[in-house]
């Protein structure tokens, strides 16, 4: 089966693996499309994401969708042929944040395709993929599996908002209208936000945040663009980068919460700390996302409009230009591969 593997920064390889074979308590899954990350870019571009470095060939994937193929002793679920999505999370269950009931921040988790532990987590961008079978979901009434692909990086989104607390009749902003950004907005509004501002220096980009949902949208390197709001009562900075922390620090109102969702730099950023002293601002980190998976499964079904964020979809023998076509957000939001067998 092929699957795509990166052995080191700018090393992405399509490779032959062999077919996994489920064990106790396990599932197989086809795996038809998985979703390239944002964190996936950061490996084949940096050789690592934030603070986790590679040290070993990894296969790279944590956004999959499929059907099932067949269970390991022990082990059940939706029967083989049920199109499924996975939830690529396997926390211990036995650490104070798990039994505080804060399993996104497990410190012992198993996160498919992640370099954050050594030996590293294998990921999902394969033919075939092994997890646990109770991180098999079937999907609902309604939702195929193109959409689908988009529910692990929603649910990220959903955790986000819900870091933020009640966001029902405020004034979001967003910063970085990448697909992470783009899902913000859509949980934001999901959430009842009375308005969503998004900022962001391409104007490509800034079209799929329109498409979104978002009432505004501001070029960020423009200060005098007329869309900036004087003050909103929350941010989410979804851009990884310093500047969009800053300007979340400096639009949100006294008291207001910011929402650190980007994944900045590995080592020291600067940011306005003086603000968050002297206007009692909330900074507030939002990692992964545990229970909000099933939750973003059901808002995808009733909602055709985040079809138009899926801008492309690749087969996997074309990984790395897709790897390049997302790397572009010039040209692409969310980008598919697909696994599909060639004909």
């Amino acid at each position: 089966m092929l699957g795509c593997v990166i052995h080191g920064r700018g090393d992405l390889r399509v490779a032959e693996l062999p077919v996994p074979e489920p064990g106790p308590g396990q599932a197989l899954v086809a795996v038809r499309y998985g979703g390239v990350c944002g964190s996936d870019l950061h490996y084949w571009q940096h050789g690592g994401v934030g603070d986790f470095r590679l040290r070993e060939p990894m296969v790279l994937g944590h956004e999959v969708v499929g059907t099932v193929v067949e269970y390991g002793p022990g082990a059940g679920g939706p029967a083989p042929g049920t199109a499924v999505a996975v939830h690529p999370a396997t926390p211990c269950g036995v650490c104070p944040e798990c039994a505080g009931g804060r399993r996104n921040v497990c410190r012992d988790t198993r996160y498919l395709g992640s370099a954050a532990r050594f030996p590293h987590v294998q990921g999902g961008f394969a033919a075939r993929v092994v997890v646990p079978a109770e991180q098999v979901r079937p999907l609902p009434p309604g939702l195929g599996l193109r959409r689908a692909a988009l529910a692990e990086p929603l649910s990220v989104a959903l955790h986000a908002v819900r870091r933020a607390g009640n966001v029902a009749g405020r004034h979001v902003l967003v910063t970085g209208a990448g697909p992470i950004g783009c899902l913000v907005v859509a949980a934001a509004k999901a959430a009842g936000a009375a308005e969503v501002t998004v900022t962001d220096l391409l104007p490509e980009a800034l079209e799929y945040a329109r498409g979104a949902g978002a009432g505004t949208v501001v070029r960020a390197d423009d200060p005098d663009d007329a869309g900036w709001p004087d003050e909103v009562d929350v941010a989410v900075e979804a851009s990884g980068v310093a500047a969009g922390l800053d300007a979340c620090l400096r639009r949100v109102r006294r008291g207001g919460v910011v929402v650190q969702l980007g994944m900045l730099p590995s080592g020291l950023s600067p940011f306005a700390g003086n603000l968050v002293v002297s206007r009692e601002i909330e900074l507030r980190g939002a990692f992964r996302f545990d229970g909000e998976f099933d939750e973003a499964l059901t808002l995808l079904a009733g909602e055709p409009a985040f079809d138009r964020l899926v801008s492309a979809v690749v087969p996997v023998g074309e990984a790395e230009s897709a790897f390049a076509l997302a790397g572009d957000r010039s040209r692409s939001c969310k980008v598919l591969l697909d696994f599909a067998p060639a004909p």
